[in-house]
């Protein structure tokens, strides 16, 4: 039973997780204790397409920065016009990583903790 919802839970979020990382996560969901579950089907994970579209027609506001709750670089970007553009193009390629790199780390804290 726990194989299978660990086979469940990587199934429905692998495309918000970084494929590198599946093999560590599905190691630690394995051994994780089953009074986590429930709070673990509580976490939200950020979508990279959202990521991607907010950062394709608002990246020069800052908004898909702001949307990965990273307020610092969302407010650089939105008082420098994106980098004067340079930043915003540059994102276009990197945002989908940095998503997946976030809900890496929103995991990690609840399966460490």
């Amino acid at each position: 039973m726990e194989q299978q919802k660990v086979d469940m839970f990587i199934m429905t979020n692998s495309s918000s997780l970084p494929t590198q990382q599946i093999p560590f996560i599905r190691e630690k969901l394995l051994a994780m204790d089953d009074s986590k579950w429930l709070a673990l089907s509580t976490v939200k994970f950020k979508n990279p397409f959202v990521a991607l579209m907010l950062s394709i027609f608002l990246g020069c506001y800052g908004a898909d920065r702001f949307y990965l709750e990273e307020t610092s670089k969302g407010a650089s970007k939105l008082l420098t016009c994106g980098g004067l553009g340079i930043w915003t193009i540059v994102d276009w390629f990197l945002i989908s990583d940095a998503t997946k790199e976030y809900n890496f780390a929103k995991l990690t804290n609840y399966l460490l903790y």
